[in-house]
């Protein structure tokens, strides 16, 4: 009699959702400086540039915790180490309510908050997807990785309204409530791996494995990847490109592009809500991204996604300028493009150093990413300070973009090619 009964959803869909909220919310807490910058500007009197230090604090620690966070998952656990996290996040957002002066900003922002989402990277949906599924990887990866988008969909237009409205503490106290609220979720119903549940991988066959056992240092760990990288020349050019990826989305346009939109008397609930359209449009780029990346040449991929962000970032100053259609005809280019790059760029990572090392690696070279959006931060920052505008700082990033474009060309020229479909993601036993 229960041999026609459905079969019950795989508890690796509820760890793929929950880590897609983990990120999302993440997302909504690194997004938030876009709409906090001029709110700042006008109450303290801080000039951009100070403001963006902290703001670049915080993307470097965000990129420099990952190889660490990922050792420390797979020690830890990664549900003790998201809810370790979020705590962190939710008391660094919630303090910078009552902040006077900017090394207080510095502080809270871009340590505390840098640190804390940090532990909630990228790297933690490459090792959910590979401890929990053993089929649609790519797919699912590409899912995860639209949670950024995702979370400036949810949450720039609201934040945007709250801070004209209620002024930009009200915008901290939400966001700092978004991380709070889900954190006896994540603690009831995160599990580590599908043997805590009595279950294989998702689309896996044969028994059910045991639990790996973990003894190493993981500090030891992250810095042994670090150290074989440097060696390699596929990790320079993987993690150079992740360099300018970090450098042309998160460090300027998801920093600046509001305050420049308010330079050219845009409002900022105008602004935020083309972010929150590019939010949109990435959704569906980078899920796409995910699925190509499971059939087609990733390099080829890499080099037109670096290639049409260059152009789509060389023409934003002209669309800033345009008072049509010119800003949503960018958002809507740009934001299938934002972060399309991580799905091909995370399996070329598994192809290079193989299964049991790709997780370290990545974080690395998300570190990589961190440090060129702190770099892109600051210096845009700087730009506008001097210059009056964010032009050249737009014009700089998006010929980096086509330089990269031809670069990635060249991961993996020295070693034979793997066969179609036969890459792996991060994170996956070997």
């Amino acid at each position: 009699m229960y041999q026609n009964r459905p079969p019950r959803l795989h508890y690796a869909w509820v760890v793929a959702g929950l880590t897609f909220l983990i990120l999302l919310v993440s997302a909504g807490v690194r997004s938030t400086p876009g709409v906090l910058i001029v709110p700042l500007e006008r109450e303290f009197g801080w000039s951009r540039a100070t403001i963006s230090s902290a703001v670049s604090v915080n993307l470097l620690l965000y990129g420099l915790i990952g190889p660490f966070a990922a050792a420390l998952m797979a020690n830890l656990g990664v549900r003790r180490t998201v809810v370790l996290s979020l705590t962190v996040v939710c008391a660094g957002v919630a303090l910078t309510s009552l902040m006077t002066t900017p090394w207080e900003l510095v502080l809270l922002w871009g340590v505390v908050v840098g640190g804390g989402t940090g532990m909630t990277a990228l790297v933690l949906g490459a090792t959910v997807v590979n401890r929990w599924f053993a089929e649609r990887r790519g797919l699912v990866l590409g899912v995860l990785t639209a949670s950024a988008a995702t979370g400036q969909l949810v949450f720039l237009p609201l934040l945007a309204a709250l801070i004209q409205e209620h002024g930009w503490r009200s915008a901290v106290w939400v966001v700092a409530g978004a991380a709070a609220l889900i954190v006896p979720l994540i603690a009831l119903l995160f599990r580590d791996w599908p043997v805590d549940v009595g279950l294989r991988p998702y689309g896996a066959k044969g028994e059910v494995e045991a639990r790996p056992a973990v003894s190493a240092n993981p500090v030891a760990v992250a810095l042994g990847g670090l150290r074989d990288g440097l060696r390699s020349r596929d990790f320079w050019l993987l993690a150079g490109s992740f360099f300018v990826c970090g450098a042309s989305t998160n460090g300027l346009v998801g920093t600046h592009l509001i305050p420049a939109c308010v330079d050219q008397g845009i409002p900022e609930v105008r602004a935020a809500a083309l972010l929150a359209m590019m939010g949109l449009f990435d959704l569906v780029g980078t899920t796409l991204s995910g699925w190509l990346s499971d059939r087609w040449d990733n390099r080829k991929l890499l080099c037109w996604y670096y290639g049409l962000r260059g152009l789509s970032l060389i023409y934003l100053p002209f669309a800033l300028g345009d008072t049509g259609w010119g800003l949503t005809a960018f958002a809507v280019f740009y934001g299938l493009d934002w972060i399309a790059t991580v799905p091909p760029t995370v399996r070329l990572t598994a192809d290079t150093f193989g299964r049991a090392r790709a997780g370290i690696m990545f974080g690395w070279i998300v570190a990589a990413h961190q440090i060129g959006a702190a770099v892109a931060t600051l210096g845009a920052g700087s730009v506008r300070a001097w210059m009056g505008d964010y032009e050249r700082a737009f014009l700089t990033s998006g010929a980096l973009c086509l330089l990269t474009a031809a670069m990635v060309l060249q991961i993996g020229r020295k070693r034979k090619s793997a066969a179609p479909g036969t890459a792996v993601l991060a994170g996956e036993p070997a």
